[in-house]
């Protein structure tokens, strides 16, 4: 292929992903806002919306990772884009499902459209991961010698998307009817998909050095099976409502098959990403994806949309990554990870103190927790890349879907739980008996919980009863902040044992696959 042809390749890839995260801000910002009103739901509620876009797109990351170099990139680029079309016209049913109706008919026609708004982000979030699974092979194939600087290049495009859906989202917010601002979505995906459709694919970087289907297999092994297949089957169980021994039974034969077919534990190194990997989603996924109902309080009193600051901070992520090349240059993969968690979890703990804070302040924090996530996603890519190239697509996308099943399946609900649970406290030291109105008694994944329920809420009158509520909810909301800084601590650690490791071995080293394949 010629340069002209990569150039506009890239591009493509590029708007692919501004279309993945375009709907995700989208979607996020009316999750903290207009769903809640429409369709009745409380934080956890939300917090399995959210998620329901997200677990997804980890499920087709990794089994399209699978078997994407034999059906092909441009398979996975049809399906993504027939994937938001298909997303757009549930959204919309949703919408129309509860206009004109109202007592027991609305609560009826909130949960349908609550069914059609869930279904339809599972189906986007499919489509979202299987843009993911064919843009980082091309990346890394098409710029093997500098895999990590082009991958957060390209992911330049992720924050691009928050700042493009972010202003739309704004600009849209006094309209009721958010069918624009979801449809918006068709413009990037049908400019990406004029531009691949007719381009000609690379063959992955494995395929060219000789390596084997085996061999990619076995650089996973059964430890990433478990874990990536574990999570797979885990929340398709809570979706389809399998029972703990069919999870437990269908993981298990998964595993075997892995053990008998590789008859290897996987990379130990690939292993520690894996586990690393899910923190550190985490704390930029699900943290983004709460960021606008988190700040709501302190950003309305100040006359402004909250979601401002999940657009300032998308905005730092996309200006930096795009010139990344320089500092992973200088401080190495494994050291700009380390810094990035640091500042991250300075970040976050500084966000969890602004509650009546001035607007110079949450920007201040704020720009903290931008510059910490900024380099996160991308890097851990560009760091499995180079040390386990022999993996390929499926090592490389592995790590990014176990990363996103970590924020879909436990992150956003956890987050949500957070809050529900410090709110509930709260609510119930100060006020016992508004508590005991309100409160209401649910289930999660993780168990049982208390939530403050959204209808009994509205219904209250009472001045001195609505400021208890609203002062529980923003205690609710920081606290949860707060505790958030507890992941990039746990990864700041992980990347400072993995910089001694390398240290001990004369420093930080891409393996080549061209020498590895010579061997």
């Amino acid at each position: 292929m010629n340069q002209r042809h990569d150039t506009i390749l890239f591009w493509g890839c590029f708007i692919a992903l501004i279309t993945t995260s375009y709907a995700f801000i989208s979607r996020m910002i009316l999750c903290g806002g207009q769903f809640v009103t429409d369709f009745g739901l409380d934080k956890v509620d939300v917090g399995e919306l959210q998620g329901a876009g997200i677990w997804p797109f980890g499920v087709s990351i990794i089994i399209f990772s699978l078997f994407i170099d034999r059906i092909g990139y441009k398979v996975a680029m049809v399906f993504s884009f027939v994937s938001y079309l298909i997303y757009c016209a549930l959204a919309f049913a949703a919408y129309q499902s509860i206009q004109g109706v109202s007592g027991d008919a609305l609560v009826a026609a909130q949960k349908h459209g609550h069914q059609l708004l869930f279904w339809g982000s599972i189906i986007l979030g499919l489509g979202n991961g299987s843009v993911e699974s064919y843009i980082n092979p091309i990346v890394t194939t098409m710029f093997k010698t500098d895999k990590t600087r082009w991958l957060n290049r390209l992911h330049s495009g992720w924050p691009g998307g928050l700042v493009l859906g972010g202003l739309c989202t704004i600009a849209l917010a006094n309209n009721k009817d958010w069918r624009l601002t979801l449809g918006l979505i068709l413009i990037p995906a049908l400019v990406f998909f004029s531009i691949l459709v007719t381009r000609k694919f690379p063959k992955s970087e494995r395929e060219q050095a000789g390596v084997s289907y085996l061999q990619m297999l076995k650089e996973l092994g059964v430890f990433g099976a478990l874990v990536g297949f574990g999570l797979v089957i885990a929340q398709l169980g809570q979706v389809f409502g399998w029972s703990g021994g069919v999870v437990w039974g269908l993981t298990g034969a998964v595993v075997a098959l892995f053990a008998i077919v590789t008859k290897s534990f996987g990379r130990v190194l690939l292993a520690v990403l894996i586990l690393i990997m899910m923190p550190q989603a985490i704390t930029e996924l699900g943290t983004d994806g709460w960021i606008t109902s988190l700040m709501s309080t302190p950003m309305e009193a100040a006359g402004h949309n909250p979601a401002w600051v999940l657009v300032y901070t998308s905005a730092i992520m996309m200006v930096l990554r795009f010139f990344a090349g320089p500092l992973v240059h200088k401080l190495s993969p494994l050291g700009l990870l380390t810094t990035c968690s640091a500042i991250a979890a300075i970040g976050l703990a500084a966000l969890s103190k602004t509650s009546g804070a001035g607007m110079y302040t949450i920007f201040a924090a704020a720009t903290l927790y931008g510059v910490g996530k900024t380099f996160f996603w991308p890097t851990i890519l560009g760091l499995t890349s180079e040390q386990c190239p022999k993996g390929g697509a499926l090592t490389l996308n592995a790590v990014g879907g176990i990363g996103m099943l970590a924020v879909g399946i436990l992150g956003a609900p956890f987050i949500g739980y957070l809050q529900e649970s410090s709110a509930t406290q709260q609510l119930a030291a100060t006020n016992p008996g508004l508590y005991q109105t309100v409160k209401v008694e649910k289930n999660y994944l993780l168990g049982a919980y208390q939530a403050i329920d959204p209808v009994k809420s509205a219904a209250i009158t009472d001045p001195a009863a609505q400021d208890s509520l609203k002062t529980a909810t923003t205690t609710g909301q920081f606290s949860a902040l707060g505790k958030m800084a507890l992941f990039p601590i746990g990864t700041l650690v992980a990347y400072l044992g993995l910089l001694l490791y390398f240290k001990s071995r004369g420093g930080y080293k891409p393996v080549q696959l061209t020498e590895i394949a010579g061997k």
